[in-house]
């Protein structure tokens, strides 16, 4: 692995790799209430990637949001309390997705068995109409869907935390809040793929905000900066204080609301006060000998994985073996055809009918990929939705497992890097543009290229389709197996790819996460691949008759498997900060 600004070294066996310290002068004493400064120095810190743990684990974005993790699950918390504290942290000390401005879905498994999902996606303002985004000649306007006040949807984090933690917490809220609250006052070391983040999105910052914000200064950023964040961790103050009550009501609603009204954007007081986290049964189906619990619409992530998984099934990829042309085209085959679908049919299932029965029914998967035939490939203008008979790449996901063997898998996210870039006013946090995961126009494409129809029409209060899919694989009802990625709509490719790898093709945890991928979308019709994807086989697929396109990395994917019950193997992917924690 290379990292920039430090150097690498090998420690304790060739699975585990270590970065070396990030370090700057701290800049204020850090309070006594959490580990900040005591077990957790966020001026000085690694970057774990692989990691053994005989107890608990935690994977996410950042090693200071992991590290806090690992802390909670130190004190007695359980894996829920440990993902809340781990995605606050991530609100701080990864901005450009880690969010309380967002909002996403937490996939959990109970060590009595129960398997559940909390839902905290945003959902449309109660102002919001199907024409927002059209201009005057009725076409799509996508400015006015990812900049921007308008492009905001009210955000669903802190209320979707909240009820986690009602629900199955076991430590006090405000410890869980408090380690966040301590790195926005005090500060924290950027790294440099943060600090070039931040210099790339200044132009936008300064475009949409008319008030001083945390994410500029006057020179550029650069690794081993500092960046405090005291307006956020007043907001954090108030959430750790008052719960849910602290972002949807009092002071950080009425900031919110300024913020809307001052820049034209559409969420009201009202819109705040009736958001509810909900809490969903499980995508659930059988793969393979494993039980895989993933997420329900309104993400697609679930739905689509059982199709892919149960598509490649009717055929021998295991034997035809990892990366060669015959099982990479026959996965692509069934990414292509379950994006159509999700095309036709997904949307929010509390406003649209979808046919969940008919889109899983094995006899309706196998007819999908009948007419797969080898070594040539099936044009996306010939494949459409099955007929029945009556997400910015910037997202970000955390994995955590304890030692009683509860698990959660969540992923969480602004939508585009920084969201609209819109910041609160007086409250420091960016707002999400979730708003373009609606359908502006039926048939038209979002920013990933993503088509819809009028079941993922804007609707006031209506929650827009996702592409999230936080997956928990159970082996013999205990975890086994805890992953997820951002990257928009390359996400439920990534996870799919991620179990293929290691269900069927039996690689090592480090290279599921961190060999090269691939996308199929449907629509346009391009294979897209990472660099670093094998020649000989683009070559293969390019002979068969693909089209095939280079691009930059396709997500980060998080990974925990336990190997047995002291035996915890937790991946950070290579492709950013990430890094597993564990003890």
């Amino acid at each position: 692995m290379k990292c920039d600004h430090v150097f690498c070294r090998k420690k304790f066996s060739s699975t585990v790799w270590y970065c070396a310290f990030i370090f700057c002068l701290p800049v204020a004493v850090l309070a006594q209430s959490s580990p900040i400064g005591k077990t957790i120095d966020p001026y000085a810190y690694i970057f774990p990637k692989d990691i053994v743990a005989t107890h608990g684990c935690v994977v996410s974005a950042h090693p200071l949001a992991s590290a806090v993790g690992t802390w909670v699950l130190q004190q007695g918390g359980n894996a829920v309390d440990a993902a809340i504290a781990v995605q606050f942290a991530l609100a701080v000390v990864y901005p450009a997705a880690g969010n309380i401005g967002g909002g996403g879905f937490m996939v959990i498994h109970l060590a009595n068995g129960r398997n559940t999902v909390i839902d905290y996606r945003e959902e449309a303002p109660g102002l919001a109409n199907p024409n927002m985004f059209l201009d005057s000649t009725g076409r799509p306007n996508p400015r006015l869907s990812l900049y921007g006040a308008l492009s905001v949807g009210t955000p669903g984090t802190v209320a979707g935390l909240w009820e986690a933690w009602k629900a199955y917490g076991k430590l006090p809220w405000k410890m869980l809040v408090q380690p966040a609250t301590d790195l926005a006052a005090h500060g924290f070391c950027i790294s440099a793929q943060e600090a070039q983040s931040l210099n790339d999105a200044r132009s936008d910052f300064l475009s949409y905000n008319t008030q001083p914000i945390a994410f500029v200064k006057a020179t550029r950023w650069k690794a081993g900066d500092t960046l405090i964040q005291p307006e956020l961790a007043q907001t954090l103050m108030r959430i750790r204080d008052k719960g849910k009550d602290g972002f949807y009501a009092g002071e950080t609603a009425n900031l919110i609301v300024q913020t809307m009204q001052k820049y034209h954007g559409l969420i009201s007081a009202k819109d705040l006060a009736r958001y509810r986290a909900i809490e969903r049964q499980p995508i659930e189906f059988n793969y393979n000998g494993y039980r895989i619990v993933t997420v329900p619409p309104p993400s697609a992530g679930g739905v689509m994985l059982q199709q892919m998984l149960t598509m490649i099934h009717f055929y021998p990829i295991d034997q035809w073996g990892y990366a060669s042309p015959l099982s990479t085209q026959l996965m692509i085959e069934a990414e292509r055809r379950s994006y159509a679908d999700r095309a036709q049919y997904l949307g929010d299932p509390d406003f649209v009918r979808i046919p969940i029965s008919q889109l899983l029914d094995t006899n309706y998967l196998h007819r999908r990929i009948s007419d797969f035939t080898p070594a040539h490939p099936t044009p996306s203008q010939d494949i459409q939705a099955g007929r029945f008979p009556y997400e910015s790449e910037e997202t970000t996901h955390l994995c955590v497992l304890d030692s009683a063997g509860n698990a959660v898998s969540a992923t969480y996210t602004l939508n585009n890097l920084y969201g609209s870039k819109l910041v609160v006013e007086g409250a420091g946090f960016l707002l999400n543009d979730e708003m373009d995961d609606f359908s502006a126009k039926p048939g038209t494409a979002n920013l990933y290229g993503l088509t819809g129809s009028t079941a993922n029409a804007i609707a006031p209060y209506k929650r827009m389709l996702s592409s999230m899919t936080p997956t928990i694989v159970l082996q013999d009802q205990q975890p086994y197996l805890l992953t997820g990625t951002p990257g928009g709509a390359t996400i439920i490719t990534s996870v799919f790819q991620t179990l293929v790898d290691i269900l069927d093709f039996h690689l090592s945890p480090h290279d599921a996460v961190n060999n090269p991928k691939f996308h199929h979308q449907w629509l346009p019709d391009v294979v897209y691949v990472e660099k670093g994807f094998p020649d000989s086989l683009t070559q293969a697929l390019q002979q068969m008759g693909y089209q095939i396109e280079k691009r930059e990395a396709i997500g980060r994917t998080e990974l925990i498997i336990r190997k047995r019950k002291n035996y915890i193997i937790g991946v950070g992917d290579h492709r950013g900060d990430d890094a597993a924690s564990g003890y």
